[in-house]
């Protein structure tokens, strides 16, 4: 695996101090985030924009290959589609390989017949639009998110629930890809999301590793790889073979520095042991 740091997390921190931080741990990738949290890249961005970003990047030795955006193509409508395809035209201007992008949110369960047909049809009008600007289009495995005062709760949605995962993949081309996450998977109650990686192996293109620690109220805190119940001895094993990015995304922005160093510490003990 290729370590490098998620953008989520760095949500509230400006481009060049997390491009220095991802140096400093001695990584070369760094997920650049566009038009999904505040301090992102705007659609509006500007040629002169973009250069600084291509230098900034250049100047640390950060690799510019993969981006991510928030949309959601599973509410029956294709309102983001436009949004991610201008998303597209900034990779492709930046020369970013891999976008990381959502099927949607919505419960598994309300996407059928027409839901179903529009959200396919809006990832493949994506895909193809992507693939024009030499962009591979990378589905997370993301549930749906309820947000409480003291944490969050996952539910299933079409990249989460394992049969769903599978039939949108065999009705989307190949060059759509995958971002396992194994711990949005056990966060809907995936108690071996190990066993999804078998069902996405050969589309996966990313990886993000985190962990989500269970409270009192049945709700999840966002944690640093190992803090939690998940059996990443499983993960890890299952995941011994792939050799490409593996992204450090601790959700919580307010301490991202040191869960960060966590989750990368706890990991690179059990996959060099």
């Amino acid at each position: 695996m290729k370590f490098g740091n998620a953008a989520w997390g760095f949500r509230q921190m400006p481009l060049e101090e997390q491009l220095k931080f991802t140096r400093k741990m001695g990584f070369e990738v760094l997920e650049l985030g566009i038009a999904n949290a505040p301090g992102d890249l705007p659609l509006t961005v500007e040629e002169k924009e973009l250069e600084q970003v291509k230098n900034l990047f250049f100047q640390y030795g950060v690799r510019l290959d993969y981006a991510s955006t928030g949309n959601d193509f599973s509410e029956g409508n294709q309102r983001d589609l436009e949004k991610v395809r201008r998303v597209c035209d900034i990779c492709g201007r930046l020369g970013v390989k891999y976008l990381r992008i959502f099927s949607g949110f919505s419960p598994v369960k309300e996407v059928v017949g027409d839901r179903w047909e529009t959200m396919i049809s809006s990832l493949r009008e994506a895909d193809a639009y992507a693939g024009k600007r030499n962009v591979h289009l990378v589905i997370e495995t993301h549930g749906g998110v309820r947000t409480f005062r003291d944490g969050v709760e996952h539910f299933m949605s079409t990249s989460s629930h394992p049969e769903t995962l599978a039939r949108m993949l065999k009705e989307l081309p190949e060059t759509v890809r995958v971002c396992y996450d194994p711990a949005n998977l056990w966060a809907v109650g995936l108690q071996k999301p190990e066993e999804v990686y078998e069902i996405c192996r050969d589309r996966v293109s990313m990886v993000h590793l985190k962990e989500f620690v269970p409270l009192a109220s049945g709700h999840l805190r966002p944690a640093a790889c190992g803090d939690g119940e998940m059996n990443w001895r499983g993960i890890l094993e299952a995941l011994k073979d792939y050799e490409g990015a593996a992204l450090f995304e601790y959700e919580n922005p307010w301490d991202v520095r040191e869960g960060t160093a966590r989750c990368y510490d706890y990991i690179k003990k059990r996959t060099t042991d």
